[in-house]
């Protein structure tokens, strides 16, 4: 990171401690790139626009953000205070049979990825409560594809400014074919047949823009299958390096799950990672996602899609920069 970035960081964070303080909540850092616990605050529809517009920019800030001691919330006070930060999605593009409002994960996601880059309006945020847990282990770790980026050095970052790369659904941790994350081989292959029921391809800027904070990250993850003009063999040796940096422990943060949590993260700045690490136990996790941008690359240039209509799964989001990261 540049001193020009340390300093822009450190007057971002001056005028959200003050949106903070309006509000009345506590934001207590957890990690230096990721990750924050916000106090204050019960959750719910009825959240204040001052309360709303803090937690926003907290999320922008820390990337990922934890609630503790909610254990009022249920799916309906879930999906109202979901709709207090923006316009949730369906559950899934093509993952239709666990409800209407939001996604049921049985299982632990334990492969690199964002949420569901594989359409062309990627959802700006993800928010997950648990609803059954293991008598050990679960944890969800995210790594900040911010951080990575900032840190790449002058060379690799020439290299991936222009870079763009297909994502698809035809790959998920549910094709693993062996048993594991609570669930056996017969449900993985049932869910995965779900999964790609419907085929997307959409092709993305290795390096997106954040509409919010304008921010550039890293968008890939498990869902990104090549990158445009250059070969099978060179796409798996740079998004392995890519990865690497991303995943990077300095650059991640990890929460083991407790009854009464609720965890938001921002999907355009992170990639996450279920544990499965828990057997045959079962572990279950309710997800609501919000309606996000098309994402465009450091020129103005939009992804677009190659196979699938998206717009049955969510809207366009007409994003607005936040205050905290005003021009």
């Amino acid at each position: 990171m540049t001193l020009a970035q340390i300093e822009a960081r450190g007057a971002h964070e001056a005028v959200a401690r003050d949106l903070y303080r309006a509000a009345d909540i506590t934001v207590t850092k957890l990690g230096e790139h990721i990750g924050a616990r916000v106090e204050g605050v019960r959750l719910g529809g009825d959240v204040t626009d001052e309360q709303a517009e803090a937690i926003r920019t907290a999320l922008a800030v820390n990337k990922v953000i934890v609630f503790s001691g909610q254990e009022h919330l249920d799916d309906d006070s879930q999906y109202a205070f979901a709709r207090r930060l923006g316009e949730p999605t369906a559950p899934h593009p093509t993952v239709t049979s666990r409800g209407e409002q939001l996604l049921t994960i049985e299982c632990a996601a334990n492969s690199w990825h964002s949420d569901v880059t594989f359409v062309d309006r990627i959802p700006k945020a993800s928010l997950l409560r648990p609803i059954v847990l293991p008598s050990y282990g679960g944890a969800t770790t995210w790594a900040s594809t911010v951080a990575a980026y900032e840190q790449l050095p002058k060379p690799l970052r020439s290299l991936v400014d222009d870079l763009w790369a297909t994502h698809s659904n035809l790959y998920d941790y549910a094709g693993q074919k062996e048993a594991s994350g609570g669930i056996d081989v017969v449900q993985k292959e049932a869910h995965y047949t779900e999964f790609t029921s419907t085929e997307f391809y959409t092709l993305h800027p290795v390096v997106r823009v954040h509409p919010e904070t304008g921010e550039r990250s890293l968008l890939l993850g498990h869902f990104a299958t090549e990158f445009r003009g250059l070969k099978a063999s060179e796409f798996a040796s740079l998004d392995a390096l890519l990865q690497a940096r991303i995943t990077k422990l300095e650059n991640t943060f990890r929460w083991n799950w407790s009854y009464g949590d609720l965890v938001i993260w921002d999907n355009r700045a992170t990639q996450h990672y279920g544990i499965a690490d828990f057997g045959n136990q079962k572990r279950e996790l309710h997800r609501i996602t919000l309606a996000g941008d098309v994402p465009v690359d450091i020129h103005g240039q939009a992804s677009r899609i190659l196979l699938g209509d998206a717009s049955h799964y969510s809207s366009v989001e007409q994003p607005r920069r936040l205050s905290a990261f005003a021009a």
